[in-house]
């Protein structure tokens, strides 16, 4: 069944209606994606506003864990890779807390203990995820490799490198020690309401999707264009 399927994307994605899907991702990709965004950093007012308050704020970090989240495309991607053949509400909802549990963990140990890694360096392993979970999506590693790696287990390392990404863009930003436990609390309260709404807002799209004819003929080519913006990624960073 999996291998007839992955031989049936893979056949489609030479179509030329596959290929006009890979352009349309990637001019959108490049379009909608900045520097800033490009380097998953907070807006130049939040920061100013982070290293200017003092005390517990919760709403304010709330919100700006929220923020963050919805609007960092790196961990979208990699996100919308990890459901992307996902159907049961279950398995979306274990891959999805391997994932909080992953970067919950190294955001909050790695400002506390002020664990600071080289920004563009995670960045680009952030860039990395997303290619391996496109690969993963095609199938490529059971062709090449004969066997299917441990996607769980795979979902919750990558997960300690987007939350690496995430406590050393804080840690840059010298986040006053006053309050300093509650405020990066809410934060990673607001981070994982933001990746519960982009969740929504992307299976939404994916429902929809999946009810056309189009979507496995397309497969194949949507997660190439997703590799494709993650190598994008690593290029970026890794010429920074």
């Amino acid at each position: 069944m999996l291998s007839t399927l992955l031989d049936g994307l893979w056949r489609a994605h030479t179509a030329a209606g596959g290929r006009r899907l890979i352009w349309i991702f990637l001019t959108l990709g490049l379009l909608g994606m900045s520097a800033d965004v490009l380097a998953h950093a907070i807006a130049q007012g939040d920061k100013g506003y982070i290293q200017e308050i003092t005390g517990v704020n919760l709403i304010a970090f709330i919100y700006l864990g929220a923020k963050h989240m919805v609007t960092g495309y790196d961990h979208l991607l990699f996100l919308l890779g990890v459901i992307f053949f996902l159907y049961r509400m279950q398995h979306i909802a274990i891959y999805v807390s391997l994932f909080a549990l992953g970067h919950s963990t190294t955001m909050l140990l790695g400002v506390y203990f002020n664990v600071g890694i080289n920004s563009y360096i995670i960045d680009a392993i952030i860039g990395l995820s997303v290619v391996y979970k496109a690969l993963d999506n095609v199938g490529a590693y059971q062709r090449w490799l004969g066997f299917q790696p441990n996607t769980k287990a795979a979902t919750l390392i990558f997960g300690f490198f987007h939350g690496f990404g995430l406590s050393t863009k804080i840690i840059e930003y010298d986040i006053s020690p006053d309050g300093l436990i509650p405020n990066l609390l809410a934060f990673n309260i607001g981070v994982e309401i933001g990746q519960l709404l982009a969740l929504a807002m992307i299976l939404i799209v994916m429902s929809y999707w999946r009810k056309t004819d189009g979507f496995f003929r397309h497969a194949y080519t949507a997660n190439i264009a997703l590799m494709s913006a993650g190598f994008l990624l690593i290029g970026y960073h890794l010429n920074q």
